[in-house]
């Protein structure tokens, strides 16, 4: 019997070096998003060269983000799939206050990546939101609100936020038919005072 794969990725330096390539990170989230597919599927996806595409796939595959599906695949066309539903950081600060250069040099890239994909999300949403429905395009908020917070309190904030977002990961099961894939976007970060 196999053990269930895990939901969520827990990163270590070295996986972290190994996702850390901009079109690495987009690869694993059209795999995620989207399923299986090949390296030419996810070439022409993502507009890039299918030969691209298969090496930093084979580099996602040796990190253990991604694995072939066999039983798919042909002696000409590898199938990949994506091993866990996201990943994390289990402390943030190892990474970002790490001794290893290549390792802060890592974190910088995953970050301004993340920074960049909310960015291209939210500018596609607003790009082609007339498109959606009025049900929709009454459903969608861009907020921002600045608040006086202790790093503990700005924690709790954030704990409790991925908490409710968590609590509302199943709930359209029941209506899949009006059921679309939302993105929620968290950014808390303090802000200088003068």
């Amino acid at each position: 019997m196999t053990e269930p794969q895990p939901a969520v990725h827990s990163l270590d330096a070295r996986s972290l070096r190994g996702l850390a390539h901009p079109l690495r990170m987009r690869l694993l989230a059209a795999l995620r998003e989207h399923g299986p597919a090949t390296a030419t599927k996810l070439a022409a996806r993502l507009g890039e060269s299918s030969a691209s595409v298969s090496y930093h796939l084979r580099q996602l595959g040796a990190h253990g983000f991604i694995a072939e599906v066999p039983e798919r695949g042909t002696t000409r066309e590898r199938w990949w799939r994506a091993e866990h539903r996201g990943h994390r950081f289990d402390r943030l600060e190892d990474f970002l206050e790490s001794p290893d250069p290549e390792v802060r040099g890592a974190m910088g890239v995953f970050l301004n990546e993340v920074a960049a994909v909310h960015a291209r999300e939210l500018d596609g949403w607003l790009a082609d939101s007339s498109e959606w429905s009025q049900e929709w395009r009454r459903s969608w908020d861009l907020s921002d609100f600045t608040l006086r917070l202790t790093p503990e309190l700005a924690r709790e904030l954030v704990g409790r936020a991925h908490e409710l977002v968590q609590s509302y990961r199943d709930r359209a099961a029941d209506d899949e038919a009006q059921a679309v894939p939302v993105r929620i976007h968290l950014h808390a970060f303090p802000r200088p005072t003068s």
